[in-house]
Parts: structure tokens; C-alpha cells; sequence
């Protein structure tokens, strides 16, 4: 087996499986090494004997693309998320069942919230997609926290609350981690607010059938026999003039480029010969990943429809915020999904599983009746436990970070390219972003 390629890859995720693929079709040769003993990376299908689990990304939704193309070529088909009937929101120490994408707050609250939501929305239209820092007053935005901004638009608690909320649902982070100016990115990136919270019509629209996986292994099985190495943590990345040498414990392999497909902190913790420039390191070392628990609780049937629930609610109690119905496409099975998120995932960590459980299990039977307390299977997953990937669901920018060292994140170093969701323009944190970084990062190698 050749040790000399053109081009390694670096992570079998979506990005790195889209930047192999691109690189297959221009004819060269090509060894994606992947530390993991499967692709998907943050896309992680549990299979189990009559159901599977989504452990990782999840949902396809309307203008991602590339996703949707890859899905169509491998004959890979989708299903609507289900969201027939009412949401639940626990808020104040009330529950309350509702339809439509409204809450029923006090119209005092509502509006406040309504009015932070455009304002967000229009705030991001004037960001750069390209060059964030070079947004019109970007040094202003960057200075700031969500969490600051959301405290000047907001007089009301239990606004501010539900915000809060939707933030972590979309960043996984609390708000003071996150640069207004990465927010307000990120939003346009996405489209808008709206869609990036939305079901119908937004990001969590539909599921892919078969799992979010699905696309990566068939990606993966189209490539030639041995280009994909697994359990291959690399460890080092020497330049040497035009050669590069990219080593982990039991290989040794040259080429002429490499493309990395990690997210910027696991990418800071690959030795590098010479040393990066600083700016490209203190950007590595400036994004951290967000935190999540993703809980399922597995149920003979999905018994809240029966009650004329979707399955959706949201908490400002307890450790779980946001619950989706997850069920299999022909309800089969009772699938619940609840999300644990920021710090309440930070505190959730130092729960053994028992206690864990117990407690998601409680609050999934406030949200639906008795008969949550009991389903057939609980499991859960912290992707911060993950050694190859220390977070999820992507790497946020804290104050500073862009307009500082932000012109680093893409810029090649050498023979070295960067690729990965936290690197794309378009569809930023998302599956989709990841495929897009993957074609542009073969498209500079190229």
C-alpha cells in the first residue's frame, strides 16, 4: 500500500467524506484517516434490533443543500419531523398546552420577546458572511455577549427566559459564551431566527430515513477499498518544503497536501512541525465547543399524540429544556428526545446515570403523563465525554474572537487546509455546513 499520496484527509465526518469524494472524482490519490472505528463524526446512528437512534446531528431542513443532493444521488429518502397537534411549555411554575409556534405569555412578554427575535433577525443582515469582522461595526457587536445584548432588548424575565432558552437550543452554549457578533453570524448563516428555532419550514423539518448516518456510510462505501483508515488519531503534521509527513502511532504517510476536517480545538491538539503561526494557534485555542446531552427514552408507542401533543416542549425547570418527538416515521415506536444544554449539561456530567435518568425521566412526566416514567430503554450521550470531538453541537466564537483572529480560520498554512462545519459560510454548525467546508476545501487543494 502506497504511504505517498497526493492528498490525507483528516476526519471521516461529513466534511472530510465530501473533501475525499471531491478529490476521488478529480482523480487523485487520497487516504482519509479517521481516529474513530467509523465515519459520521458528530453524525452517530445507534442501531438497535427494530429502531435506531440519532446520537449525534439529526434534522435536514430547507435551503441545506448540499445535504439534500447528497441524500437524493445515494437514493437516501426523508420524513417530516412530526409536529401535529400542541407544544407544552412549563414556565413560572405553570404548564400550559398550545398550538401553533406562539407561546401564551403575557402579552407584555410576548411582545418583548417577538421584538428581540426581529431585532435580532434584521441585526444579522448586515453581517459578512465571508468576513464577519468586516461587519458594520463589528468591533461593537464582538464586544458584547448574547447575554448583554439580550439583558438591553429585554425588560421582562420571562422573555429573557424563553430566549435563553432558544439560544442554548441553538448553540448548546448559555448566551454570556457567545459574541453577539458570532450570534448575529450565525443567524444569517442559518437564514434567520426563525428558521434556525422553527420545524416546519426551519432546520428541524425533516429527518433522514434510516438515520442521519446514512449518507456518510454510503458516501464512505462509494470510496475505493483501503482509502478510509479507522482507530488512525493523528499525532503529527510535518511540512518539510513541499512534502507534508502526517503520523500517529502505527503509520507514517506523505503527500503533498492535507486537509483538516476537525473541529479548530481537536485540530490544536495535533503536534505541528514547524509550530503554526501564533494567530492561527490562539484562534484554536479561542473556540470552544458547546455542550449537549442528547436523552431518549424508547416507548412501545408514541402514547403523547394520543393526547394531542407533538411531542415538542420547553422548560425553564429542570435539567432538560427542549424535548422533540423522535419517533420512527411510521410511529411504531414511542421515541423522546430531550436536550441538555450549556451549564445545566455542565452540572448534568456529575450525575452517575441512575440519577441522570431519574431525572429526565420525572421532568418527561411532567411534560406527558405518568406513562413517560416508565419506557423500555433510557440511554443518553454527552458528546463533551467524546475524546474526538469534546462538544457539540460546533465550536462558538466568545467575545473577540472574530474580530481579532478571525481572518485565520480558513486561511491555508503551507500545504495545510482547513475544513469542518465551524469553517463554512453558509449553514454554519449544521451537517450542510460541513459537506459545503468539504467542497471548499478540495476545491484550494485542487
Amino acid at each position: 500500500m502506497s504511504t505517498n499520496f497526493d492528498v490525507i484527509v483528516i476526519g471521516a465526518g461529513y466534511a472530510g467524506l465530501t473533501a475525499t469524494r471531491q478529490l476521488l472524482k478529480a482523480g487523485k490519490s487520497v487516504k482519509l484517516l479517521e481516529a474513530r472505528e467509523r465515519v459520521g463524526g458528530r453524525v452517530h446512528t445507534q442501531q438497535f434490533e427494530d429502531f435506531y437512534l440519532d446520537m449525534g446531528g439529526t434534522w435536514v431542513g430547507p435551503t441545506q443543500d448540499k445535504i439534500y443532493d447528497l441524500i437524493r444521488e445515494f437514493g437516501i429518502s426523508t420524513f417530516p419531523t412530526y409536529d401535529e397537534g400542541k407544544s407544552t411549555l412549563i414556565m413560572n411554575g405553570r404548564t400550559k398546552n398550545y398550538k401553533g409556534l406562539i407561546p401564551p405569555l403575557p402579552i407584555p412578554s410576548l411582545l418583548s420577546l417577538d421584538g428581540a427575535i426581529k431585532k435580532m433577525t434584521k441585526l444579522s443582515k448586515s453581517v459578512n458572511l465571508q468576513s464577519p469582522w468586516e461587519t458594520p461595526d463589528a468591533m461593537k457587536w464582538d464586544s458584547m455577549t448574547l447575554q448583554t445584548w439580550m439583558d438591553k432588548q429585554m425588560s421582562f424575565d420571562t422573555a429573557k427566559n424563553l430566549f435563553k432558552i432558544a439560544a442554548e437550543t441553538i448553540w448548546a452554549a448559555h448566551p454570556n459564551e457567545i459574541s453577539m457578533l458570532h450570534a448575529m453570524f450565525y443567524t444569517k448563516s442559518g437564514t434567520d431566527l426563525d428558521t434556525l428555532m422553527n420545524i416546519k419550514g426551519g432546520a428541524q423539518e425533516e429527518r433522514i430515513l434510516g438515520g442521519a448516518m446514512s449518507v456518510a456510510l454510503k458516501m464512505a462505501a462509494s470510496f475505493p477499498e483501503n482509502t478510509i483508515q479507522f482507530n488512525a488519531p493523528v499525532k503529527a503534521i510535518i511540512q518539510d518544503g513541499e512534502q507534508v509527513e502526517v503520523i500517529g502511532k502505527d503509520f507514517n504517510y506523505s503527500c503533498k497536501k492535507v486537509i483538516v476536517a476537525i473541529p479548530p480545538t481537536l485540530a490544536g491538539r495535533i503536534d505541528y512541525q514547524p509550530i503554526l503561526p501564533a494567530n492561527r494557534d490562539q484562534l484554536m485555542q479561542r473556540i470552544p465547543m458547546g455542550t449537549v446531552w442528547k436523552c431518549y427514552a424508547v416507548y412501545d408507542r408514541p402514547f403523547w399524540r394520543d393526547k394531542g401533543l407533538n411531542g415538542l416542549a420547553v422548560s425553564d425547570e429542570g435539567y432538560v429544556s427542549v424535548t422533540f418527538d423522535n419517533s420512527p416515521k411510521d410511529g411504531s415506536k414511542g421515541i423522546m428526545m430531550g436536550f441538555v444544554l450549556a451549564n445545566q449539561a455542565k452540572d448534568f456530567s456529575l450525575l452517575p446515570e441512575n440519577e441522570r435518568k431519574k431525572a429526565v425521566l420525572s421532568q418527561f412526566e411532567c411534560f406527558f403523563g405518568k406513562e413517560a416514567a416508565t419506557p423500555n430503554l433510557y440511554i443518553d450521550k454527552s458528546w463533551a465525554e467524546e475524546e474526538f470531538t469534546r462538544g457539540c453541537y460546533a465550536g462558538v466564537m466568545p467575545t473577540g474572537a472574530w474580530t481579532s483572529l478571525g481572518k485565520h480560520l480558513r486561511e491555508p498554512i503551507g500545504n495545510i487546509h482547513w475544513a469542518g462545519t465551524e469553517t463554512s459560510e453558509v449553514w454554519n454548525g449544521y451537517i450542510d455546513g460541513a459537506v459545503r467546508s468539504g467542497e471548499r476545501a478540495a476545491l484550494e487543494v485542487l
